[in-house]
């Protein structure tokens, strides 16, 4: 399984996305299809019914339900992250965030 201390694999959606997920305050425009994707690449992510999704980031395994509309609520975003951040994903986070700024 791909782990944080090799993160070549993200392209530039992946990144986006993650650096979304660990935005503060929590954005609330992060796009289900996107997360999907971040998560395929980070994990793996298995529908079950109903619109429900196994997801394993890591060591750590949760089912979440697929959001009602196409942007993640509070919930979500806040149990993505700390399965990202357990993972190891949090600095490759801070890393692009911090891109292209001076220092």
């Amino acid at each position: 399984m791909p782990n944080a201390s090799n993160p070549v694999h993200l392209n530039n959606h992946h990144r986006d996305t993650l650096v979304s997920i660990f935005q503060h305050p929590v954005s609330h425009n992060i796009d289900w299809k996107a997360v999907v994707s971040l998560l395929g690449v980070v994990g793996t992510i298995d529908e079950v019914h109903d619109g429900k999704f196994n997801v394993t980031v890591g060591d750590e395994t949760e089912v979440f339900e697929r959001p009602r509309h196409k942007d993640l609520d509070t919930q979500l975003v806040v149990d993505l992250r700390r399965m990202l951040k357990n993972a190891g994903y949090a600095p490759v986070a801070s890393e692009v965030t911090n891109e292209g700024k001076e220092v």
